[in-house]
């Protein structure tokens, strides 16, 4: 199983390499939502820097969603899906490999570059590190839960609207202790180490219920 595993992150990572992925797009689209609210808010810095954890949190939140349609939807398209839920492996432990690549592709860059687009939000150094680091620990619960959505749309030309519909609700207890986590470093209310924690459960959760979950809807899709 561990080498079934390693083949398909593999797999995914020279595929998302070798054609482009939705990595840099998500970065793209990341980038253009933070730089565009400081010109809806104006030049007030108090302001960009006390929201500025809330706006980042948005934003990942949105830019995550780029992509999440054809985690297996092209899979579904060429036939590779078919041989996925074939193979003697688990099928569980092929879609945590497909959605720990996709993270790999698209929540870890987000988190390694939040320090930079920090600055367009006016984010002191301990912001910019501690809102980096609910990221990190946070975007992998908004994959595995979007990998849900991806599943359940994967036979579904254009389903990019539907699984943003499914899946941004189950979002909001990651976004609201996302956020909490890196006012709380900020602001000093309450230890950062609480939400954080909560946050890291979290994606704890929804990595096995996410895995368990989109196995079953491609087992029900086929």
């Amino acid at each position: 199983m561990g080498r079934a595993f390693l083949a398909v992150v593999a797999r995914d990572l020279r595929l998302a390499g070798r054609i482009g992925g939705s990595g840099a797009l998500s970065l793209v689209f990341f980038l253009m939502i933070v730089a565009l609210v400081p010109f809806g808010l104006g030049p007030d810095l108090n302001l960009l820097a006390r929201i500025g954890p809330g706006i980042l949190w948005i934003a990942a939140v949105l830019a995550t969603l780029i992509g999440l349609d054809r985690l297996f939807q092209a899979d579904e398209e060429d036939g590779s899906l078919d041989l996925l839920t074939g193979a003697p492996a688990p099928l569980e432990v092929l879609v945590l490999a497909k959605v720990t690549a996709h993270w790999l592709t698209t929540g870890l860059p987000l988190a390694l570059a939040t320090p930079l687009f920090g600055l367009l939000v006016a984010l002191s150094p301990t912001g910019m590190a501690a809102t980096s680091l609910t990221l990190l620990v946070g975007t992998p619960a908004l994959t595995f839960i979007g990998a849900v959505g991806a599943a359940l749309t994967a036979s579904i030309r254009r389903g990019g609207l539907i699984l943003a519909v499914v899946v941004l609700p189950l979002m909001v207890p990651t976004l609201i202790f996302g956020v909490s986590a890196a006012d709380a470093a900020l602001a000093g209310t309450v230890p950062f180490a609480t939400p954080l924690a909560i946050l890291g459960a979290l994606s704890l959760v929804a990595g096995v219920v996410g895995t368990l979950a989109a196995a079953a809807a491609l087992r029900w899709g086929e």
